[in-house]
């Protein structure tokens, strides 16, 4: 992401410039923009022609440039695009004023949001500005008869591929090569920085060993990382162990997971925690919470209005940072999150036992 360039509003707010430059990013405003904000953005509209003479055909598309008073926002992951719409509320067209209309954002289109930042969504903004600097990974878990590679981005991880196959020695130590083979091709054509190589036992190292002779140019960029299992769970371990910090410091994902085991760790051995929503207004009031815990979709809906929490969010949110404890706003789309969802959206960690 990066951003172009800032400047304040009339009656308070601020304008903010910003070039998406990734699918993470268009996810990022996706959780930013909320009903009532402006966004301005160049589209194309179709415009009626008034002419007798022509046949109706519904119209010619035309460019322009439009500022949205937002009604909704819609993230469309694998069209790689976000849908704002809203009603249109200044245009370089005066007679589309009022008209409804919904801005297509793809990668690198330029767009400016004017609204009151709140904290979290300026940190946001922040992160997703340097995560550009950070290697791509791949986390390839392996067992016998079994291999997947995930790749990691900013909000989710992502199957890429899942490797089946019987596996053994002696009278099957040819197709247990094979599956090696795939795995080590599948690979080799990926475009990564990095590759995390998990899972039990000395299968992975037997794997290792076949993918550094037959690709000797990925051998520098391969960790491995030991696991009790393949495939999601294997990645969820490899993640929650902090693997992904050698080179990704600033993983979304990682510091998510290692919070959540923190979180159940903690309600297990009944040590200091909140969770609900009243439960953590109340711990907030308190100064108890170090770690405040909050889900992005419950967050979002609870600033739209939409939410059922008997609190108001972002006063927790500004209280917990006056106390300087930390904040994290959980992604829905991954395992942390639906696990804190489960929790009502909201928990956190405290640094002491209140009655």
């Amino acid at each position: 992401m990066r951003v172009q360039g800032r400047e304040p509003v009339e009656g308070g707010g601020e304008r903010v410039t910003l070039v998406p430059e990734t699918t993470d990013d268009l996810w990022h405003l996706h959780h930013v923009i909320e009903p009532g904000d402006g966004v301005a953005g160049d589209t194309t509209r179709r415009i009626q022609r008034a002419d007798d003479q022509m046949r109706d055909t519904g119209g010619q598309r035309e460019p322009m440039h439009v500022t949205l008073s937002v009604d909704s926002v819609e993230f469309h992951e694998f069209a790689n695009r976000l849908r704002v719409s809203g009603e249109i509320v200044a245009c370089s067209r005066e007679d589309q004023l009022g008209l409804s209309h919904t801005l297509n954002v793809e990668a690198f289109d330029e767009i400016a949001i004017t609204k009151e930042w709140k904290p979290d969504q300026e940190e946001r903004i922040k992160e997703a500005s340097e995560s550009g600097e950070e290697p791509e990974v791949a986390i390839a878990t392996v067992e016998e008869g079994e291999a997947t590679i995930h790749t990691v981005s900013e909000y989710r991880t992502n199957e890429y591929a899942s490797i089946t196959g019987p596996t053994g020695k002696g009278e099957f130590a040819r197709a247990r090569e094979e599956l090696f083979e795939e795995l080590g091709d599948a690979l080799a054509r990926m475009d990564v920085d990095a590759i995390i190589l998990a899972g039990p036992g000395f299968t992975k190292r037997d794997a290792l060993d076949h993918i550094e002779e037959a690709h000797p140019d990925l051998a520098e960029s391969i960790t491995t990382v030991d696991t009790s299992a393949a495939g999601d769970r294997g990645v969820h371990e490899v993640l929650a162990r902090g693997a992904m910090e050698d080179v990704r410091a600033e993983t979304r994902i990682a510091s998510e997971a290692a919070l959540i085991d923190e979180l159940t760790e903690r309600i297990r051995a009944e040590e200091p925690v909140a969770y609900g929503p009243e439960a953590v207004a109340r711990a907030a009031e308190y100064g108890a919470v170090e770690e405040l815990l909050i889900l992005d979709s419950r967050l979002r809906e609870e600033r739209a209005g939409r939410g059922e929490w008997p609190i108001d969010a972002d006063e927790v949110i500004r209280a917990v940072e006056r106390q300087g404890g930390s904040v994290t706003v959980f992604s829905a789309e991954f395992e942390p999150g639906r696990q804190l969802d489960s929790l009502s959206g909201i928990a956190a960690l405290l640094r002491y036992r209140i009655g």
